[in-house]
């Protein structure tokens, strides 16, 4: 093995031997690595609010198998088994230092890597997104799935920064659930404070490249700052990409497996693996979709000169691609 990949399993090893000591919700419920004998590309993935990285494990595998090595820590105060309610909330964070150190502190380890990729969903794609913005040199591409910028009613927000209640969440009894079932609110406030953080410094830093997935069937965010999001962060860095899927795709909040209800998982896989092979800037994917009005997709890409730098795969989705372009245009 490369020293690399030595001192990733080294470091894979240490974690789950403390992770062991504790006690946990089930055995999936810890970090989870993927460690490859040799390779110089490394994944660090964030999973949402009260889950768990197993909520990561599918897309894990995917880059796994496209030679990445992939890291997925467990979140600070998750996973951790015991009776919790109103009188005994789970042990999460409420400053949201904890979570950017803890964000710190991967990425540092990540670094050895010669391709860094981060990425997460909800509230861990809002403390990617706010690592993105803070350390744009040191990362390759960023993918920001379903980010907690805001909820989907502003009624809402203004409830989550007033109250200390206790919350539980509604849970389709036909869709599995990783983590914890409630919280108390000041927990889920500190994403909602660094959601508005990573807005403003979109407004005036350059980014890494960011890759924005957003759902019109997403009940639990606000679509709209996920636009204000890329829409400054394109200025400053043209190569992030917005991609919102329409309604009739029906993907949930949690779009990351189909065990929480995203029937179309494979298709934000193929989605994600054909951003990160690509180098195009939006600009040039806006071209591309307007040319493909007149013309197949090898020969718009032979026209527009773009022939190794849009992945191949991207032919197959370039009808999302449009409708997200549209969205933004209207």
């Amino acid at each position: 093995m490369s020293k690399y990949s030595n001192k990733l399993l080294a470091i894979a090893r240490e974690v789950q031997a403390t992770e062991s000591k504790l006690s946990l919700i089930a055995e999936t419920t810890g970090s989870q690595f993927l460690i490859q004998p040799n390779s110089e590309k490394i994944c660090l993935f964030f999973h949402g609010f009260t889950a768990v990285p197993e909520q990561f494990a599918l897309i894990g595998k995917a880059f796994y198998q496209a030679g990445y090595h992939v890291l997925i820590p467990l979140l600070p105060g998750h996973g951790i088994a015991g009776e919790w309610n109103g009188d005994n909330p789970p042990p999460l964070p409420e400053d949201p230092q904890i979570y950017q150190e803890f964000g710190c502190h991967w990425l540092e380890i990540a670094r050895g890597g010669k391709e860094i990729i981060i990425g997460g969903l909800s509230g861990g794609s809002t403390l990617a997104a706010w690592l993105a913005l803070e350390y744009p040199s040191k990362i390759n591409k960023t993918l920001i799935f379903a980010p907690y910028l805001s909820g989907s009613n502003k009624v809402v927000d203004l409830f989550v920064r007033i109250f200390n209640i206790y919350f539980e969440w509604w849970q389709d009894p036909q869709v599995a659930s990783f983590g914890y079932d409630g919280f108390a609110m000041p927990a889920l406030r500190v994403f909602l404070d660094m959601g508005t953080e990573v807005l403003e410094k979109a407004q005036t830093q350059k980014a890494a490249p960011m890759l924005i997935v957003s759902s019109e069937s997403d009940r639990a965010v606000g679509n709209r700052e996920h636009e204000k999001l890329f829409n400054a962060a394109v200025q400053l860095q043209p190569k992030s990409w917005y991609v919102c899927f329409d309604d009739v795709w029906d993907i949930p909040h949690n779009m990351m497996t189909q065990a929480e209800g995203n029937e179309h998982v494979d298709l934000l896989i193929s989605l994600t693996l054909a951003y990160v092979n690509s180098n195009a800037t939006w600009a040039e994917m806006v071209t591309l979709c307007d040319r493909l009005k007149q013309a197949d997709f090898p020969t718009a890409i032979a026209q527009l000169n773009l022939h190794g730098r849009i992945a191949s795969a991207m032919a197959t989705i370039m009808g999302i691609i449009d409708t997200s372009i549209e969205k933004l245009r209207d």
